[in-house]
């Protein structure tokens, strides 16, 4: 079972309940495919088990010695990638045209390392998780392989069931990482919260999870600081039959988890974190 929790812009606190949801789910496969801000696996102490690498796309590189210095390369490049006959492997996007044009066939596409893939072991489970590469864009091909490290590795795992709850981190937005991240997933959790870019961007989440016939959960985070924008979410989860399974109120002790690097449910006297208990225990009997 596959449980994808997401929202349509970064800063919502999906983070924040998926490591809380996780703590509550208890002995989980974690999958942090929020990978251009990689952090989940700070609240996890553990130990790198296996690390590969992923090679995200291509990138242009001149040999010098067949290099005539014509110029066609530099006039096709869309990206002024290329200058004075050298290639600024930042700028480059790996399109091949420069390899087309060139006369003398002295330019070659190579594979680009864009990132590690990698397994953390952790006390009650595992984390599969990617460290970019700098200026590495996150990519679809790459969440796919965290998710298949997730599976492989977590079979190989002897304290962890094949069908194990999956809890997957995704990224803000509804981009190829979000696309990749739903896709052959079971459920979803959209977190949101009341302001008017909130209730647009859960549209958009909505809209994209149907597209994989998965009607997503809904969670206003923060619901209780514009309780009139939180009432407009309710009707149109309500219009749209979505199953609104949490509130959670605002609550300082989470700035206070953050800074301790310490989820939520740590704090027993937190309203956040009660609210957020109430949430999985719906989330379970709908999911379960």
């Amino acid at each position: 079972m596959d449980l994808v929790i997401l929202s349509g812009k970064g800063g919502t606190g999906k983070t924040t309940i998926a490591a809380a949801i996780s703590e509550l789910a208890k002995d989980v496969v974690r999958v942090d495919c929020d990978v251009d801000a990689s952090n989940l696996y700070l609240y996890y102490p553990g130990k790198d088990i296996y690390r590969e690498d992923f090679f995200g796309g291509k990138v242009a590189i001149i040999d010098n010695e067949r290099c005539t210095r014509c110029g066609k390369c530099e006039r096709v490049c869309r990206f002024d990638a290329i200058e004075n006959f050298t290639i600024d492997e930042i700028a480059c996007e790996g399109c091949g045209a420069c390899v087309l044009v060139c006369p003398e066939d002295a330019i070659l596409l190579k594979d680009e390392k864009a990132a590690d893939a990698m397994i953390t072991k952790l006390e009650d489970g595992i984390l599969s998780r990617a460290d970019m590469g700098i200026g590495s864009d996150g990519s679809g091909l790459l969440i796919t392989r965290l998710r298949e490290n997730a599976i492989e590795h977590g079979q190989k795992q002897k304290d962890i069931k094949r069908d194990k709850l999956t809890i997957i981190d995704a990224s803000p937005g509804i981009g190829c990482p979000v696309i990749a991240s739903v896709t052959g997933s079971d459920a979803v959790l959209a977190v949101t919260e009341p302001t008017q870019s909130g209730l647009l961007d859960l549209k958009r989440v909505v809209e994209l999870s149907r597209q994989f016939d998965i009607d997503p959960m809904v969670c206003i985070n923060k619901f209780d600081i514009n309780e009139n924008m939180s009432n407009k979410i309710l009707e149109f989860a309500q219009t749209e039959n979505l199953k609104l399974v949490g509130k959670i109120p605002y609550d300082e002790t989470i700035m206070e988890s953050i800074y301790n690097l310490k989820p939520i449910t740590y704090y027993k006297g937190s309203k956040a974190a009660k609210a957020i208990e109430t949430m999985w225990r719906n989330i379970e009997n709908i999911i379960f």
